[in-house]
């Protein structure tokens, strides 16, 4: 066990020494969860709902090229780092859960799971979780769920896992979706998350993160889940398109912006920046239906415009800045 600090040695190497205090402020997060790993790309993910504000602030702890931890029913959140922190040291997930159940004295309220980057995956459901409760791990995931309506959770999260398509958001969605389908939690919806984060750390941990979504306080909060996924994939392509204007490559940035306006046209930002990167490269005629639209969305880019040619981002031409400001308004009769 490399690098790791002293007081987690000693928390493992000797559990009856942890004070029964560091236990104290468990949560009773009560929830489903799925932790997971992508062979093709390696991305590494956790997704979860409960009937509890702000999960994702308690359950789900993901940092690329490390692992996933799930920690919930009675919640300890130090599960999350220190699983992640000995898993970071070279530790299997197994190895590591094993070794933070062993020092703590309510595991029997517990509920965890953990993969780590190659894929090794275990999970714990303590005997004392509120029924149903249960937990199913397979290749490459784990799926958990404690206070649920029906024992049919976790093994449809797990078929639904299995037999989805896409990419890991996707496929964790899906696992999601067939909980609440087979019953979910007893006491109803509350709050939802999901963390993605690249196979490989960049080292800038800012980079890494694919997804980190949470729903914190919603009635229907798997549907508002799938809606930020979708949202999150169109400024994707923003950001991307922004990147390429910043090296001067227009195709590459109208082929972004294009993109995420495909996935969220209701957009004015979206349709308005796709609609400036047609400008710069002299499209102007295939731009202005798209200025008029975003105008009509939200009239204070009409405002905007002006601005755009001190920053570098339209053309310094008065006669165009013109044309976009007035697309979309009627000619004046004389």
């Amino acid at each position: 066990m490399r690098n790791l600090p002293a007081w987690l040695l000693a928390a493992l190497l000797a559990p009856s020494a942890v004070p029964a205090a560091e236990h104290s402020m468990a949560r009773p997060v009560h929830t489903y969860s799925i932790v997971a790993r992508d062979p093709a790309t390696g991305q590494l993910g956790a997704a979860v709902q409960s009937h509890w504000f702000s999960v994702g602030a308690l359950v789900p702890w993901v940092e690329a090229g490390v692992g996933a931890v799930a920690t919930q029913s009675f919640v300890d959140p130090s599960y999350g780092p220190l699983g992640l922190a000995l898993m970071r040291s070279g530790r299997a997930a197994p190895d590591a859960l094993a070794g933070l159940l062993a020092a703590d004295g309510g595991r029997d309220v517990r509920q965890v799971a953990m993969i780590d980057s190659q894929g090794r995956v275990a999970a714990h459901t303590g005997r004392r979780c509120i029924a149903e409760a249960g937990h199913r791990v397979g290749k490459d995931y784990s799926v958990q769920a404690n206070l649920m309506a029906s024992d049919r959770v976790w093994p449809a999260m797990a078929k639904a896992f299995e037999e989805a398509k896409g990419d890991l958001a996707d496929r964790m969605l899906a696992a999601l979706d067939a909980a609440q389908a087979a019953g979910g939690d007893i006491r109803g919806q509350q709050s939802a998350a999901l963390v993605v984060v690249s196979g490989k750390p960049s080292g800038r941990p800012w980079e890494d993160r694919v997804f980190d979504l949470r729903v914190e306080d919603a009635p229907r909060p798997l549907e508002e889940l799938r809606r930020l996924v979708g949202v999150a994939r169109a400024y994707g392509h923003m950001n991307a398109g922004d990147l390429a204007v910043e090296r001067q490559d227009v195709a590459g940035a109208m082929r972004e912006y294009g993109a995420a306006e495909k996935l969220l046209p209701e957009s004015a930002e979206v349709v308005y920046w796709h609609a400036v990167a047609l400008a710069v490269a002299g499209r102007v005629d295939e731009a202005l239906p798209l200025f008029a639209r975003a105008f009509a969305l939200e009239p204070s880019w009409r405002t905007l415009t002006p601005k755009l040619p001190a920053a570098g981002l339209l053309p310094d031409d008065p006669a165009l800045v013109k044309r976009i400001v007035d697309a979309g308004t009627r000619p004046r009769t004389p």
